[in-house]
């Protein structure tokens, strides 16, 4: 299969060192020295005690790639609208779109029977831009749980978990995910297909929407975010405002809050991606992670207080920041 992987970070150029080395035809759009690196060593991959190399095709330029089978998302996701254009010549009539962008997607509602069918997401999708160039009907939905890190450009190092889930809008089983599905777990990771992706994502956007803001507006790391009496308590408030919105568009929860809590909490000492990307001043997710929810309770007329003062005060340190310009 034709597999591009769009944000060759860590976790895309990990997902294209282990498709790669399977035998799948692999091509990495990214850019900068990390790309240069590719480019002239191949991509290293430390792992399980083990170095792997791979060399996939590693480009800047989507149009030197040609239609694909899959094209596999893995940027932050404020990035998504700019990028829509870019898509087209990787696109051919069958092209799966799979986007393993953190938060809520552009194509949430797409397929989703009831009253919201095909509304689209101001917050994440500005203007509909990707749902009208790329299209709802291309989307799988896939959830990224591991970690891993870019360790020196064109070298990644794999930090925890192999854990991929995937599945359609419509929750129907397909040929395509089907396919994915077996391409990834030959390549050694522990994927799965799902017949409501949206459970997942919701599962990890719970913690993503309060541990995220919480930490790069104090600096703490997310065991204290998690554990600490005051700030565990507003990321519970965030957390049943969030599920009452999730479970009126027709969300289950799995576990509870406090568990999804305690499990932030045993991660450990680590900083949350909003927090390195403050401190390294980058483009923050504020939109995909915590405006989007504030926009799905206006939707569903659940009220949001909490995520609102959260989402007021992480907007107002990324724009001091100059690391946000939304709205």
């Amino acid at each position: 299969m034709k597999i591009c992987v769009y944000g060759a970070g860590s976790i895309g150029a990990w997902l294209g060192v282990e498709l790669s080395l399977v035998g799948e035809d692999v091509t990495l759009i990214a850019r900068g020295p990390h790309l240069e690196a590719m480019q002239r060593n191949g991509v290293k991959l430390l792992i399980d005690d083990e170095e792997k190399i791979a060399h996939p095709r590693c480009i800047e330029d989507p149009a030197d790639a040609g239609p694909q089978d899959y094209v596999i998302i893995t940027l932050k996701a404020h990035s998504l609208p700019g990028i829509a254009d870019r898509l087209a010549p990787l696109l051919g009539p069958d092209t799966a779109v799979v986007t393993g962008v953190n938060g809520i997607p552009w194509w949430y509602f797409y397929k989703l029977e009831g009253p919201h069918e095909n509304h689209q997401l101001d917050s994440v999708d500005p203007d509909g831009r990707f749902w009208d160039v790329v299209g709802p009907e291309r989307a799988i939905g896939f959830v990224v749980y591991p970690a891993a890190e870019i360790a020196e450009p064109g070298v990644i190092r794999h930090i925890e978990g192999k854990r991929y889930t995937m599945g359609e809008p419509d929750g129907q089983s397909s040929e395509r995910t089907d396919r994915l599905c077996a391409a990834m777990k030959e390549a050694g990771f522990v994927a799965r297909v799902r017949n409501n992706i949206r459970d997942d994502i919701w599962i990890k956007l719970w913690g993503n929407l309060c541990f995220n803001p919480i930490s790069a507006l104090t600096h703490a790391r997310l065991d204290k975010v998690a554990g600490e009496e005051g700030t565990g308590s507003v990321c519970r408030l965030m957390m049943q405002e969030a599920q009452e919105i999730g479970e009126r568009l027709g969300a289950t929860f799995r576990v509870s809050v406090d568990k999804r809590i305690a499990g932030g909490a045993a991660v450990g000492a680590h900083k949350t991606s909003m927090l390195q990307d403050l401190e390294l001043g980058r483009p923050m997710e504020i939109d995909a992670l915590v405006t989007v929810v504030q926009e799905l309770g206006r939707l569903v007329e659940v009220p949001t207080p909490t995520i609102d003062v959260v989402l007021a005060l992480i907007q107002q340190r990324g724009r001091e920041a100059g690391t946000y310009q939304g709205a």
